[in-house]
């Protein structure tokens, strides 16, 4: 006998509930219709799912081997149901979004907002990362498109500019460098840096700039979080080089300070996404929110 997504969907609500009664409820079923789906079931897997406690089913190893799988079945059936109903009346479906560490603490959170009470029966998932991860992420199919700091390294992904963006060298407000004057090559060769971690856009634009200035430096400190660099920084630990988005509001508020260098620190951010995927009416609408384009 076949196992059914009906097994399943009724698997996953009795072990949601505790109770063949309660599931029957939520399904619409009889209680004898539930318990001949989840005898059909058990005789599938050789053995008890459940053990009783009281009035209570609670999953047993075995189930709880099962109920992982049982669930990522049912969301991806429903992520099919979704996508094949997005065309038709009110946008749903859900949405699996990247974001390099920058943009996705300090720019998309907003955005998601702003299209999430847009479309308020589409469900965005955002997930954040260096660079390189995300590229990573996207390639392999764990999402539908990403957004990123740094160069895009992979021939199986295509980067389309979205927003420009400047890096700034940050110091404590006691650090010597906010004396006055400009920061000479000779200082950032001395000067012990505190930088996110290699893959990270931040850090490959940094050490981009320094090497066309011919400046040889060394890294102090490597944190894998932009505000332990910030919080290290203003501790007086170190420098450091950020998105002016992710210090905007210390600079205002003086925890930090920006010193002026010779240094060539702007960059473009980008959209990526897969070189074969397509555009649907979910991504479209959240292209349209984002200020994003599709193509080059």
């Amino acid at each position: 006998m076949p196992l059914t997504l009906r097994q399943l969907e009724i698997f996953e609500r009795i072990a949601a509930t505790g109770s063949v009664t309660r599931a029957g409820e939520e399904l619409l079923l009889t209680q004898s219709a539930v318990s001949m789906a989840l005898s059909q079931l058990e005789q599938l897997s050789a053995t008890p799912l459940f053990e009783r406690s009281g009035r209570r089913l609670l999953l047993n190893d075995t189930g709880r081997f099962l109920i992982k799988d049982a669930r990522e079945i049912l969301l991806a059936v429903k992520r099919v149901e979704q996508r094949l109903q997005g065309d038709c009346g009110e946008l749903t479906g859900e949405l699996l979004v990247g974001g390099s560490t920058t943009i996705g603490n300090y720019l998309l959170p907003a955005l998601l907002g702003s299209f999430a009470r847009l479309y308020p029966k589409t469900r965005v998932e955002l997930r954040v990362g260096s660079t390189r991860q995300v590229a990573q992420w996207l390639e392999e199919g764990d999402l539908d498109i990403a957004f990123v700091e740094g160069p895009c390294h992979s021939r199986g992904l295509v980067a389309v500019p979205w927003r420009d963006d400047e890096l700034v060298v940050v110091t404590g407000p006691e650090h010597p460098w906010t004396r006055g004057g400009k920061v000479t090559p000779e200082m950032l060769a001395l000067a012990p840096w505190i930088m996110r971690e290699q893959g990270s856009g931040t850090r490959e634009v940094f050490e981009d700039a320094m090497e066309n200035a011919g400046v040889r430096y060394a890294i102090a400190l490597e944190f894998g979080h932009t505000e332990a660099i910030k919080n290290g920084v203003a501790c007086g630990l170190g420098v450091s080089c950020l998105s002016r988005i992710a210090v905007h509001r210390e600079l205002e508020h003086g925890l930090l300070v920006e010193v002026e260098s010779a240094l060539k620190l702007s960059r473009s951010l980008a959209l990526l996404r897969r070189r074969e995927s397509c555009r649907t009416a979910l991504l479209a609408a959240f292209l349209k929110v984002s200020g994003g384009r599709w193509e080059l």
